[in-house]
């Protein structure tokens, strides 16, 4: 029976089999000549190979003194140190877990990097870790263009395709972005991570983009080691899947061969550069010492095949290599071998006494990331104005729906931020769904405002990578329950960059949503989708939810001056059943119209609305809600002689407790009308509020959605709250005793 402990037998091997001669034969007959590579060269790459491979050796002995917190290494994965040889150090690269020798060669181009430092800092989890500050271990630099990945699901693919979109768009408006107008953009993954629905859908999107002529300079590579922790990957499936698909070159590669490595890299690299289009990278290698410290490969492995692997180390190809070419000899092998290990291990000591993280402050300083020392851009000029709005002139001077007033804002964001980009499905020619978008495209052309694929998480996704490269996203998601199939971009990528970078890089975007319930004559739970709760418990994260049309264009705006100043990302959720309406207690009134705001009018954030005045009963609420609740209060004081303060909430994240507290402060009774549901609503979180933190507790009361799925036609609204039912609720908590 073999030994359990396979880091050490594969460590014992490298040194044995050198010494011995017993390594393996090589599976491309290719020499360093043939690829280009000078002697120096090689030696220089497999150096990386061994500083990445001993960092994994240092990482399993660092957890087995409980000193180090990651052992998801790059044993086997070490050929793609080419890769970080061959590519500018400028082009911004997301990188798989196993990207260790690509992250070693590519600190080479950069003077003063100390990469063997660093990534110990990392695995022992210190506060000085350059990139993450102790909060997780991830391959990452901003000097080497390399964002912190945390990704496991590949989903890290959909910002690279925007990432790579950012580049030719830049150029082509005139913008300077972060990234030089030359690079190109690199994306690294396993094999079993390309059956992601997420990466699919990135792959695809890079082929949609291609077939469309739109310049993409973006290289996948996925480094096949035929295994997805323990299921194992078809021998000929990557080829199968990827190796003849339409709008994207294929590049296959032996990754256990230095010299085949370099000539893919050298090849992918001059056609994704000059000819601007995608291409796809096959990288077959081996995968060493299991998924991780903590799996036990014989659970799945037969003996054999785990030797076969350990046998065919790329390690062992590239010692063969050098010694056959007559550039080292046996004992100078092992000696760089061993002479790495010492410096491993050696800083390594030093790595572990670093401080670390010792307080939840500490560890919730980069949620939110930093302010950018910049000036506002100024407000557009009358002459910008009044070309853009010609058409609306007459309009402008009267009170208009939520709508009209959200596309409004639109057009002077886009006069006031050149970096802000318009895109998702419809957007374009048809406008949206809901004409909130209509006459953009029109005005300010096809590479500011633009439609994608129907594909929430391609659009999510590339809003990330737009922003890596300076500009201001604005993707649109059609409905709110279109979200639930990407929202982990959000969730897992957009909002905890800053965490894992320390504050270092950020996404900033305004993700508008058209959402919530109460649409008349087009229910069904597709698109009346009354949960907010997805986005409440995201760290950091802005969401906003206006009530009325002038409220809609002041916060807007304050999302974006948030996106721009503060580099935050926010969720703007626009009620659609008030992106029409004009009335409030009777048709013609026209009281839900309002005036457009100047362009310099926002609204802060947390800020309330308050209308009314009263000791009695205050309703605290938001969107729908608080146009029910309008309703609610005339009919309250008309015909109940209750005089009611109604307080629209218009933040949802992040809540101003103190501000909210202050509101309904001396208000004998406190009734909560939430339109999303009851269990896990913002109406439970205001409870504990107010149960916790006021000084006088008031009586409360809460009016929610019932715990159901919206249906089809008359029957939408029945588990909603409503204007009789918000009436009834609040005589009651007035009258109990």
């Amino acid at each position: 029976m073999i030994e359990l402990n396979r880091a050490k037998a594969v460590d014992e091997n490298f040194t044995n089999k050198t010494l011995s001669g017993d390594l393996p034969q090589p599976h491309v007959n290719l020499t360093p000549e043939d690829a280009g590579l000078t002697s120096d060269e090689v030696i220089d790459l497999f150096e990386s190979q061994i500083i990445s491979r001993h960092l994994d050796l240092a990482a399993r002995l660092l957890r087995a003194r409980n000193q180090g917190f990651y052992t998801i290494g790059s044993c086997g994965h070490e050929g793609n140190a080419a890769f970080g040889k061959v590519f500018r150090y400028t082009d911004m690269a997301f990188l798989h877990y196993r990207s260790g020798g690509f992250v070693v060669q590519r600190s080479k181009q950069l003077p003063g990097s100390t990469v063997l430092y660093d990534s110990l800092l990392s695995f022992a989890a210190s506060s000085e870790d350059p990139i993450a500050g102790g909060r997780h271990k991830v391959w990452g630099s901003v000097p080497l263009f390399i964002p912190p990945q945390t990704s496991t699901i590949a989903s890290h693919l959909p910002k690279s395709v925007g990432a790579a979109l950012s580049i030719p768009r830049a150029r082509q408006l005139g913008l300077d972005g972060k990234l030089p107008h030359d690079s190109v953009v690199i994306c690294t993954f396993g094999d079993a991570s390309a059956n992601h629905s997420t990466s699919l859908g990135a792959l695809n999107a890079a082929r949609w983009c291609a077939h469309r002529g739109v310049p993409l300079p973006l290289v996948f590579i996925c480094e096949d080691n035929t295994l997805g922790i323990s299921v194992q990957t078809p021998a000929d499936w990557i080829a199968i899947a990827h190796g003849h698909c339409p709008d994207m070159a294929y590049f296959p590669c032996d990754g256990r061969s230095l010299p085949d490595v370099y000539r893919c890299a050298v090849e992918v690299e001059d056609y994704v550069r000059t000819q601007l289009k995608p291409a796809f990278v096959h990288m077959k290698t081996v995968r060493l010492l299991g998924h991780a410290g903590s799996d036990v490969e014989t659970m799945y492995h037969t003996e054999n095949a785990i030797l076969q692997a350990e046998a065919d180390d790329p390690l062992l190809h590239s010692a063969r290599l050098v010694i056959e070419q007559g550039y080292l000899k046996p004992a100078e092998v092992v000696e760089l071998y061993e002479t790495i290990r010492r410096r491993t291990l050696r800083v390594a000591e030093q790595a572990i006494k670093r401080p670390k993280l010792r307080s939840a402050q500490e560890v919730m300083a980069s949620i939110v990331p930093p302010k950018l020392q910049v000036q506002p851009p100024p407000y557009p000029s009358a002459q910008a104005r009044a070309k853009v709005f010609s058409e609306h002139e007459a309009q402008m001077e009267k009170p208009q729906h939520m709508a009209r007033l959200i596309n409004w804002a639109l057009h002077d964001l886009l006069l006031q931020y050149p970096q802000m980009l318009v895109f998702g499905e419809d957007v374009g020619r048809k406008g949206g769904v809901y004409n909130v978008t209509v006459g953009l495209q029109k005005k300010f052309g096809v590479r500011r405002v633009f439609d994608t694929l129907l594909d929430e998480q391609t659009i999510l996704g590339s809003g990330i990578g737009l922003a890596h490269n300076g500009f201001l996203p604005v993707p649109e998601i059609q409905f709110l329950a279109y979200v639930h199939n990407a929202e982990d971009q959000i969730r897992g990528e957009a909002s905890t960059l800053s965490f894992f970078s320390n504050g270092q890089y950020a996404n900033p975007m305004v993700v508008r949503i058209a959402g919530l319930a109460y649409q008349k004559g087009f229910g069904g739970h597709f698109h009346n989708d009354n949960s907010l709760n997805i986005f409440r418990d995201i760290p950091g994260l802005i969401v906003a939810v206006p009530s009325n049309g002038a409220d809609a264009a002041r916060m807007l705006r304050r999302c974006m001056a948030a996106a721009y100043l503060e580099q935050r990302v926010a969720v703007f959720i626009e009620p659609i059943a008030l992106y029409m309406t004009k009335d409030l207690h009777q048709a013609g009134d026209g009281l839900w119209q309002f005036q457009y705001p100047a362009p310099q009018e926002q609204i802060e954030l947390g800020e309330l609305g308050v209308f009314g005045q009263s000791q009695e009963l205050a309703i605290v609420t938001y969107g729908n809600g608080y146009y029910l609740s309008r309703q609610a209060a005339k009919i309250l004081e008309d015909k109940h002689r209750l005089p009611v303060k109604v307080v629209d909430l218009r933040w949802i994240a992040p809540l101003d407790e103190s501000a909210i507290l202050k509101a309904v402060e001396g208000c004998r009774c406190v009734l909560i009308v939430d339109e999303c549901r009851r269990t896990g609503s913002l109406g439970e979180g205001l409870f504990t509020l107010f149960v916790e933190k006021s000084v006088r507790l008031p009586r409360l009361k809460r009016v929610t959605a019932e715990d159901c799925f919206i249906p089809l036609g008359d029957a939408s609204t029945l588990t909603l709250p409503s204007r009789d039912g918000i009436v009834q609720a609040a005589l009651e908590l007035v009258k109990a005793k």
